[in-house]
């Protein structure tokens, strides 16, 4: 019987090769606690570069993936038999328990944007970790595998179980406060909405005053604001940054008074990869220190300016409805036992009312601590300020547009709008100046994105023609290729007619320009198909435009019809576009004899996205046909110059739509994203300041934008405004139309 692996002749075990992975596993947790340093790093860096202050989390959040990292990084504190003797192995074991303090307090903010199920499940495996860790620790401590370092130790232990202790108490606010500020929202929301209905001044200047009141409504109630805002918040950056004070304490101690410490001698079985490990973990300390440590600043320059004496101590005494009313909510709630007896139902019941009482006291005990460390804060930061303040200059270098932006929003009052919780009335003046500039900072960041080459589109546009393109490309004298007509979008008909401007255009590069137009204009157009198609009838339709777009812009495809060989062929620009025509029917018609699943059955705005396509290129075409000069060919330049010009007129009336669709992105999310939705509409904003001064100067068909956010309603409206936009136009002589009916028949 031959001898087994990891066994010697003598039936021993052979540890020998046991430990030759530790070093590797070590590298293992450093690119951990690398990949959380560099998201906590671009968290902080997003945070200055957007004037974010409170540093939300939007790359290191508290969700299963940081948790997992955490854990592995976290692999020297929890590991109970492996020794470390030199000093570099005993500053790692105290880096990884530091490094879950700077963890917790870089995550905090990341639970207001969680709905509960999800907040209670994320805090509750976060606390089998911090226990694990905990537990792991004493055992070391007691065993001697940390044998130097333990005062260190247990001062981060107490700031862990603290820190983890303020996460549950913040988590256990969190409900209370979104829904309150959720009901405070749409309470002002009518009231701005009312304010800015009745403001006359002209479109971009209206625009920016509605944007500023709901920037600051939206900013003020966003929930990680919100957690940046509260006391609990404040207290777990000082905690964190005391943490990190204590690790680097450790640190120099160790190094610049070796003497001072006694180390065993030895190596550890993670040979090397402990000091990456010290140093990744130190950097990520450092690193992720910057974003708790400023919020807890930041809250305390917010509360140094306005607050007395008196007002402390009212705020430290005080413990506000929010932080205790879900545990009040759960003692009311019965429990619903059928196992016991009523005895033993009663017995529960008050057991539950006395866990949730004293659940209460120790969230009251979280808060008055909170407080208290952000009042002591006060006290030595408020010396600080003043010192800051003498020595500051003001920068009176303000350029033209800055200047101009403040003149504006200073004609707006704000406070009204700014949405705070209780004890936080003394705060809506200091919210409020923070970011009275910060629509106009958005809306400079937009300017410097302007589509440029929609813009010198949009120029040609003529105030006497009207957008008469949106009722010409198309017309009720071309029946459908099936009994129903699909509905169309803005989308599908400027595809469709670049399509066919590629196709009879041989000037390469004014085809070039027009589709970089067109892509610029698409993405508007997107933009305000996302907004005001509410009922999302037109999804299929819109697809079939996103998919057309691709190829032709792509690979100057159609359907993968090369298009650009078509220009290249020689032929006229009626009979490359009969050539469309009956290649589009023939599509149509090819699926549907393959239609064996009765697609086409369904309703038309239903159909599959080819057939979309093909019926919206073939009823173009043959309007195109039906208009076109039947004396003589069009040159191709002219032709191009007449879709251009259809192009620019529909674009230009989807586009007039862009106030209504900024107001309307406004308001389309929950309280989490709201925020997020009002930035990229100020944004917006500023990317089209000058489509919507060009635009301001054409005639529309009716003042209400609800009647103009379809295409189809459009046209109905041009069609009763002004006569002459109606089907006669588009009628030619009926032999003519019977001729090129008969050719295109006998062509399929």
């Amino acid at each position: 019987m031959g001898s087994r692996v990891g066994c010697t002749i003598n039936g021993t075990v052979d540890e020998s090769k046991f430990s030759e992975p530790m070093p590797w596993i070590g590298l293992y947790v450093v690119a951990a606690s690398a990949a959380c340093a560099i998201a906590m790093a671009v968290d902080a860096f997003h945070g200055f570069r957007y004037r974010k202050f409170w540093f939300p989390c939007k790359f290191f959040a508290l969700n299963a993936t940081t948790l997992t990292l955490i854990s592995v990084a976290i692999k020297l504190s929890v590991d109970l038999n492996t020794s470390m003797p030199r000093p570099h192995d005993q500053l790692a074991k105290l880096s990884s328990t530091t490094f879950i303090c700077t963890a917790i307090g870089n995550s905090m903010p990341s639970l207001g944007t969680m709905q509960n199920k999800e907040l209670m499940m994320n805090v509750v495996a976060l606390g089998i970790l911090v226990i694990t860790v905990i537990v792991n620790i004493c055992i070391q401590l007691v065993t001697g595998v940390i044998y130097v370092f333990w005062v260190e130790q247990i001062v981060i232990m107490f700031l862990m179980v603290v820190l983890f202790a303020i996460l549950i108490s913040s988590a256990l606010a969190i409900p209370v406060t979104k829904c309150y500020l959720d009901l405070k929202y749409n309470k002002k929301y009518i009231v701005a909405k009312n304010e800015c209905s009745n403001n006359t001044s002209c479109i971009i200047q209206k625009l920016r005053n509605d944007l500023m009141r709901y920037w600051m409504m939206a900013h003020t109630c966003n929930p990680q604001f919100v957690m940046g805002r509260l006391a609990t918040c404040t207290a777990s950056g000082a905690f964190c940054l005391l943490g990190a004070v204590t690790l680097a304490e450790a640190i120099l101690r160790c190094y610049l008074t070796p003497r001072s410490f006694t180390f065993c001698n030895g190596e550890s079985d993670y040979k090397w990869s402990t000091t990456l490990i010290l140093v990744t973990q130190a950097i990520a300390v450092g690193g992720g220190t910057i974003a708790p440590a400023s919020r807890w600043f930041l809250a305390i320059k917010f509360r140094c300016p306005k607050k007395t004496s008196e007002s402390h101590k009212v705020e430290f005494s005080s413990v506000e409805n929010y932080w205790i009313q879900t545990l009040y909510m759960l003692k009311e709630c019965p429990l619903d036992l059928r196992i016991c007896g009523r005895h033993g139902r009663k017995f529960v019941h008050k057991t539950k009312n006395k866990v949730l009482d004293l659940c209460i006291l120790i969230q009251k005990a979280m808060v008055v601590l909170s407080k208290s460390v952000r009042l002591t804060s006060i006290f030595f930061i408020s010396r600080l300020l003043k010192f800051i303040r003498l020595v500051k200059c003001k920068n009176m270098i303000l350029d033209f547009d800055t200047e101009s932006e403040s003149k504006n929003i200073s004609n707006v009052d704000l406070s009204y709008y700014v949405l705070h919780l209780e004890g936080e009335k003394e705060l809506v003046d200091v919210m409020m100046e923070c970011d009275r500039d910060a629509t106009g900072h958005w809306i400079r960041m937009g300017r410097k994105k302007q589509p440029r080459y929609l813009i010198h589109l949009l120029e040609k546009l003529n105030p006497s023609r009207g957008f008469e393109g949106v009722h010409k490309f198309d017309t009720n004298s071309v029946p459908s290729l099936d009994s129903e007509e699909p509905p169309n979008c803005w989308a599908l008909p400027v595809v469709t007619l670049t399509s066919i401007a590629v196709a009879t255009n041989t000037d390469f590069h004014s085809m070039k320009e027009l589709i970089k137009c067109v892509r610029e204009g698409l993405k508007y157009i997107r933009v305000i198909e996302n907004s005001l198609d509410i009922k999302r009838d037109l999804i299929n339709i819109r697809k079939a435009a996103e998919i057309v777009w691709v190829g032709v812009d792509l690979h100057y495809k159609w359907l993968n019809m090369d298009l650009h060989e078509m220009a290249i062929q020689g032929k006229s620009p009626k009979d490359i576009i009969s050539q469309l025509s009956d290649i589009a029917k023939h599509k149509f018609i090819e699926f549907k004899q393959n239609d064996l699943a009765g697609c086409l059955n369904n309703s038309a705005a239903k159909w599959p996205i080819k057939v979309l396509a093909a019926n919206a290129m073939y009823r173009i075409c043959k309007t195109l046909l039906l208009t076109a000069d039947n004396t003589s060919n069009e040159c191709s330049n002219a032709m191009f110059e007449r879709l251009t010009s259809m192009i620019t007129d529909i674009i230009g009336a989807c586009l007039t739509n862009l106030s209504h669709a900024i107001s309307i992105k406004c308001h389309q999310s929950t309280i989490e994203e709201r925020e997020e939705n009002v930035r990229n509409a100020i944004l917006l904003l500023g990317k089209t300041e000058k489509i919507l001064e060009i635009l301001s100067r054409q005639s529309l068909p009716s003042s209400d934008p609800e009647k103009m956010a379809c295409i189809n309603e459009w046209r109905g409206l041009s069609r009763d405004r002004d006569p002459r936009n109606n089907d006669s136009d588009f009628n030619t002589s009926s032999d003519l139309h019977l001729n090129i009916d008969c050719e295109l028949e006998l062509r399929v």
